[in-house]
């Protein structure tokens, strides 16, 4: 049976983290005193949904979060210090600090401590996310529990639909880039003055020009896909702005 505890005061803890090859010990109350905090629990570094999901999109609503008052988001898994600092920047989640929790200590003071044996993955976080102001619990939104990994509640848009129902999301943005490619740059800088979150697909990182002919019919880049529309190359993005 999972707990919720929202009212409650986030359990007093101290985090072993390594940054420049220097371990660090990371305090609950370095993170949450005077701070408003999301938090994101997950089962796993690396796997499936952690990472094409529930990780991306907290990373890419952070400026979002910002304008709407949160201070920090904070993703924790039973994981060590390492395979979580090496997920980070695989993931280039910039915007989200990492705490590992290898002994599931907190995990199991939240009582989010669950069984994966089944897995081989021994005890994990159930996925689950927070909003934490100064310290205390104001919100918990908790997977149902279901056999699987259920993601319906803990996403980052339901997180932001709490905070703000009328928060504006910018529409994001993938586009198709060639290294060197001097109006690639250029319609990065016009996506950027637009504050429109991007994704840049780089050819030659198993992505050819056959395959970006295949999505949008040409093979020049850059190509540049807006909410999920096509828009063209750089001089058709400039059009589309104005």
């Amino acid at each position: 049976m999972l707990t919720n505890k929202t009212g409650k005061n986030i359990p007093s803890m101290t985090f072993k983290t390594q940054n420049n090859h220097q371990w660090q010990a990371v305090s609950t109350n370095d993170i949450f005193n005077h701070k408003t905090v999301i938090v994101f629990a997950l089962p796993g570094a690396y796997t499936p949904t952690c990472s094409s999901s529930h990780l991306p999109r907290f990373n890419e609503l952070a400026p979002v979060f910002k304008d709407n008052g949160v201070d920090e988001i904070v993703c924790i898994s039973v994981n060590d210090t390492f395979v979580m600092n090496e997920w980070k920047k695989d993931q280039e989640a910039e915007n989200i600090t990492m705490l590992p929790d290898g002994n599931g200590e907190f995990t199991n003071s939240m009582g989010m401590l669950v069984s994966k044996n089944d897995l081989g993955f021994g005890n994990r976080s159930w996925r689950y996310s927070m909003l934490v102001k100064n310290g205390v619990i104001e919100k918990m939104f908790i997977e149902p529990e279901v056999d699987g990994d259920p993601f319906e509640v803990s996403d980052a848009d339901t997180m932001l639909n709490y905070i703000n129902t009328d928060a504006i999301v910018p529409k994001s943005a993938t586009m198709f880039s060639r290294k060197g490619c001097p109006h690639c740059q250029r319609a990065l800088d016009l996506l950027a003055e637009n504050n429109i979150y991007v994704e840049v697909v780089e050819l030659g990182k198993g992505i050819t020009s056959r395959s970006l002919r295949a999505v949008s019919g040409k093979s020049s880049t850059p190509q540049v896909f807006v909410g999920g529309k096509y828009v063209g190359g750089a001089d058709e993005l400039e059009d589309y702005f104005k």
